[in-house]
């Protein structure tokens, strides 16, 4: 009955390991299913890097023509000052000359129109100008909307270092684990070797007393069916020992994957802290744009 127990629960330890080996297996895929999103999401980040690179040219191209636009319109207000003094001059000149009334009068008639025309040049600048400088205010919303995502993208990162840390002290476990059982695996050996040198012993006796006298077969017997016994155990702790030698491999199948999901999880985090530096680099140029 007790050897009848000890291989049911050894049958269901086995098939306990190999849940647990399904579970592992359904964790491994999930994870790659979370790195693959991950990569996802950091394309998406590097597009809107990009797209933040380019906006931040266009809004220094954008500065540039305002920088023109407003010499023109010093240029134009220069102009405008001297048309005026152009026309106090003349009108200086037209109570000195009357007899060049007719074309004092042309020339000023001229001045207007021109001054005229640069007025309405300066109110399309002033127009142009507010535009522009409404432009510049949704590049500046849209990159406080990428600074805002930067830091969800930190957090993700810090969440998954601290799934790196759990799943290294899960493989200092494991190893503890197999250490023992390996221990377990030669005190099992020892074991072995014991029970064959008491049967080897046990033979030697039983012809011992074969050969002394043929009164003593009730002991003879008795010898046979406690060499009996001693086969059926040494039986039983072959089986056993094959069974921990099963153990040993479930144990050892789930050390490389742990171990092979730890070195995917170290490439993700150098790939991570290769991505947050590009995007210091990208985040520190766009403030130096901005300034």
């Amino acid at each position: 009955n007790i050897i009848r127990r000890q291989r049911q629960e050894l049958r269901l330890l086995i098939a306990e390991l190999k849940d647990r080996d399904r579970e592992l297996n359904d964790m491994v895929a999930v994870h790659e299913r979370h790195i693959q999103a991950w990569e996802d999401d950091r394309q998406k980040i590097l597009a809107l890097a990009e797209r933040c690179s380019l906006l931040s040219s266009e809004l220094n191209e954008r500065n540039a023509v305002i920088k023109s636009l407003t010499k023109k319109l010093k240029v134009l207000e220069m102009q405008h000052n001297d048309s005026k003094i152009t026309l106090e001059t003349t009108q200086q000149k037209f109570k000195e000359l009357t007899q060049k009334v007719t074309d004092s009068s042309a020339q000023c008639q001229a001045l207007e129109e021109k001054n005229q025309s640069l007025h309405c040049s300066v109110l399309e600048l002033s127009a142009k100008t507010g535009q522009l400088q409404a432009r510049e205010q949704e590049l500046l919303a849209m990159l406080q909307l990428k600074d805002k995502a930067l830091i969800e993208t930190t957090d993700q990162i810090t969440e998954v270092t601290s799934k790196f840390k759990t799943l290294e002290s899960a493989l200092r476990a494991a190893k503890l684990e197999e250490f023992s059982r390996n221990r377990e695996q030669q005190d099992l050996k020892l074991t072995l070797n014991d029970v064959m040198v008491q049967v080897n012993k046990m033979k030697d006796i039983l012809s011992e007393k074969m050969k002394e006298s043929s009164n003593h077969q009730e002991e003879i017997s008795h010898l046979k069916q406690e060499n009996g016994c001693l086969r059926s155990e040494l039986i039983l702790a072959v089986e056993e020992a094959q069974r921990k030698d099963q153990l040993y491999q479930f144990t050892k199948s789930k050390q490389v994957r742990i171990e092979k999901e730890l070195s995917s999880l170290r490439q993700v985090c150098v790939k991570q802290q290769r991505d947050l530096h590009f995007l210091h680099i990208n985040l520190d140029s766009s403030e130096d744009c901005r300034q």
